[in-house]
């Protein structure tokens, strides 16, 4: 069951900031200030808050926030994880460009700015995390189902798993309904569908950092190597699918 809250309204943003969000309580504000502080210098915004059924107080927290700054708030009792919160955000967009973003600190927004002034030349503009700073496991992982992604979809991007995407809205619109095969995937199935849509995309060098509180429970030592089987098989998927 989900519950839809718009706070601080501004007519017509530019820009809508689509941001999953599970139990982030702790470090969510500080994210929200430094998102909206980066991104208001260029662009009217407004984010939209995917809640996904959080056990901390993270719902707390949201409505705290929600008089701060201008918010759609999508809450939810249950756990949807990363990929349908975002692809939820997408549907209840309205503003001409949409940016996916991720709330655990780890993307600078400051690298915004090239995105926003380039934007009128692609659909898609995506991150190319430099020097990642994730867990050993988990980049051989993610280089090793990379190599067998590019087999299938041979995009013109280095980073496909990378959420800083800036996307037309009626791109995202399109491309939205296909989603769905990989729960933690978003990124990777967002472009491969992308790329067999023929959608033009460009990718920009971004700055990744460490989580600013806590650690993933998603991609832990234990989730890891079920979470990339069963990606590898909804990437063969998405392939057949695409294909026919």
């Amino acid at each position: 069951m989900e519950n839809v809250h718009v706070k601080k309204h501004i007519a017509d943003p530019a820009l809508e900031v689509i941001l999953p969000i599970y139990n982030e309580g702790s470090g969510l504000e500080k994210t929200i200030e430094e998102i909206y502080s980066a991104l208001s210098r260029h662009t009217p915004l407004r984010f939209i808050i995917c809640e996904d059924g959080s056990t901390d107080d993270t719902k707390d927290v949201l409505s705290r926030l929600s008089h701060l700054f201008p918010m759609k708030v999508i809450s939810s009792s249950m756990r949807k994880n990363h990929s349908r919160a975002m692809t939820d955000g997408i549907k209840a967009a309205v503003a001409p460009w949409l940016l996916c973003f991720d709330a655990d600190g780890q993307f600078d927004p400051v690298d915004f700015r090239r995105f926003w002034e380039e934007k009128e030349n692609y659909d898609i503009l995506i991150g190319r995390r430099l020097n990642r700073a994730h867990g050993w496991l988990r980049i051989i992982l993610s280089r090793g189902f990379y190599i067998i992604y590019k087999l299938l979809f041979p995009v013109p991007v280095h980073d496909p798993s990378c959420t800083f995407i800036l996307v037309r809205s009626p791109v995202a619109k399109m491309l939205a309904p296909r989603l769905g095969e990989m729960s933690q995937g978003f990124g990777w199935e967002f472009i491969a569908q992308a790329y067999a849509s023929r959608c033009s995309m460009k990718e920009f060098p971004i700055r990744h950092r460490a989580r600013s509180v806590g650690k993933t429970k998603i991609f832990s030592l234990k989730n890891l190597p079920s979470i990339g089987y069963s990606h590898v098989m909804a990437l063969f998927r998405i392939w057949l699918r695409t294909r026919f």
